[in-house]
């Protein structure tokens, strides 16, 4: 028989989450935080233990009871904007204008603990301070900084962070924006895709080629001039809270004084991206923590077979295997951490942090997914959100392919990231 398509909504509204399944607690009463199980807060400063805590509470407090119904409608919660600016962690590193100048410890912990109840939130902060800010702090004029980083310490202002096109991904360097000389400025041409903050970004921090040398530059651009359209990308699976846009840059002209005098070549991004790297290091450890926390409560609230599920040998088998990945991140992170602020770091030690905890993160919210049984793919109960929020983190800032090519590169003295080229006498086989 046929349905009419006006009467699929009929029925009856869900049941409130915990009177359909009484036996968990769900997400949205966040659970305490129990996964330092190598006491990783030992190694952390006063300051950075007391920054850990405040984002904790935070996140728990004003982030938790919400984030489900915003990543199911794939919107961003702008009204907590203002209250995760009373945070003080906008700018991270940077010092003076206004900024934190957190060490990159106390920031990559603050991140953690906000991916721990939503990676979406982390990433927003993310992009915002430590790509966007960053590039502005270490890349920009004097000018430029006292200008645009005071407002956005304050959140008063956001920035977004454009590199990625649509041809170009892990190949960024190869990039097709370009950015034209004429009388008092600039004009950009081409397109972004994936941009984090782009739909409402009051500031675009934009890489563009040089028509003139052939070489990478970097602008600000402002929300609102005349040829900018950014629309959002649709149908996410992962990081649904982010707003990802396109954007499309017709003759889009930036003065001058808008030019971050900082960027000559791809080159001058690294030393944005080697912080950027280190925190992104640390969003998937966030994640982990979360996952870890809920599978502890839930294991222990939910019975079957007349016994908690904590019970059961093979459940807590896979909860120290999690719990044993955690502690192994929690190392690598804060180490990477130390190796950056003694100024030892290699863009290779940042490449395969980032890739090796996202890779443990996998396993562990996988067994996190496996442990719930059927509520584990119920945003409700975190675990399936972060499963999904996870993956676009698995990919962003160099995918773990990537990742471990610069690292393999860093410690056999070959690049690998183009393929050989097919030799004559093989061309003439085929």
């Amino acid at each position: 028989m046929a349905t009419d398509s006006s009467n699929r909504g009929i029925g009856l509204p869900p049941l409130d989450i915990s009177a359909a399944f009484p036996q968990a607690t769900p997400a949205s009463i966040f659970p305490p935080s129990v996964s330092d199980y190598y006491q990783f807060d030992d190694l952390l400063n006063d300051e950075e233990k007391a920054l850990r805590k405040k984002v904790q509470a935070f996140m728990e407090k004003e982030v938790a009871p919400i984030m489900t119904g915003y990543w199911e409608k794939a919107e961003f919660p702008f009204h907590v904007i203002p209250k995760l600016a009373e945070l003080g962690i906008a700018g991270g590193t940077v010092k003076g204008y206004g900024c934190p100048g957190l060490s990159i410890t106390g920031s990559a912990v603050a991140l953690a603990e906000m991916a721990r109840v939503d990676a979406s939130c982390s990433t927003f902060i993310l992009v915002h301070s430590s790509l966007a800010m960053l590039t502005i702090a270490l890349c920009g004029s004097e000018e430029q900084k006292q200008k645009y980083l005071p407002s956005l310490a304050k959140l008063q202002t956001v920035a977004c962070w454009a590199l990625t096109e649509p041809d170009y991904g892990s190949d960024a360097s190869s990039l097709r924006t370009t950015a034209t000389k004429v009388s008092g400025g600039w004009l950009i041409d081409g397109q972004k895709r994936w941009i984090g903050n782009s739909t409402f970004a009051d500031i675009l921090v934009v890489f563009a080629r040089n028509t003139n040398t052939n070489q990478i530059n970097g602008f600000i651009v402002k929300n609102g001039s005349a040829g900018l359209e950014a629309t959002k990308i649709e149908n996410k699976i992962g990081l649904r809270m982010v707003q990802n846009g396109d954007i499309l840059f017709n003759r889009v002209f930036v003065p001058d004084e808008d030019m971050l005098p900082g960027i000559k070549s791809f080159q001058d991004t690294s030393k944005v991206l080697a912080v950027s790297r280190v925190m992104v290091t640390w969003q998937p450890i966030g994640i982990s923590m979360g996952v870890f926390d809920i599978c502890h409560r839930y294991l222990k609230e939910r019975k079957q077979f007349g016994a908690p599920l904590a019970a059961f040998q093979l459940n807590q088998e896979k909860l120290v295997r999690m719990l044993g990945n955690i502690q192994a991140m929690l190392l690598v992170g804060w180490r990477l951490c130390k190796l950056y602020e003694s100024g030892k770091m290699t863009p290779g030690h940042a490449s395969l942090g980032k890739a090796w905890t996202s890779l443990k993160a996998r396993e562990t919210v996988s067994l996190g997914r496996e442990l719930l049984g059927g509520n584990g793919i119920l945003a409700d109960f975190l675990v399936a959100k972060a499963f999904c929020d996870l993956e676009p983190i698995y990919s962003y800032e160099g995918t773990y392919d990537i990742n471990s090519l610069v690292t393999a590169r860093e410690i056999t003295g070959i690049a690998s990231f183009k393929p050989a080229m097919l030799g004559k006498s093989t061309r003439s086989r085929l």
